[in-house]
């Protein structure tokens, strides 16, 4: 199984929407909260070259981008393959 691992925050819409098209799929995950955490924030920075904005997603240590790009994997089938 893949790993995945999505850095979000409290009460983000985007957030929200990554994790329950993974939830749908039945990939799991680990979440890491920026919000709560600053040194995670500047980890996440640093892992997706310099993007702020939350959700930051990985699959197997590969930048995939915020929740737009996930759907956008999902739509076109590239998502399944990623996870597998």
């Amino acid at each position: 199984m893949a790993n995945v691992i999505i850095y979000t925050s409290n009460n983000c819409g985007y957030c929200i929407r990554a994790k329950q098209l993974l939830d749908q799929k039945g990939i799991a995950y680990t979440e890491i909260r920026v919000d709560l955490d600053p040194t995670k924030r500047e980890e996440m920075v640093a892992r997706a070259g310099g993007q702020r904005t939350v959700p930051q997603i990985f699959i197997n240590d590969q930048h995939i981008g915020g929740s737009d790009d996930l759907a956008e994997l999902a739509m076109s089938g590239k998502l399944d393959i990623l996870v597998k």
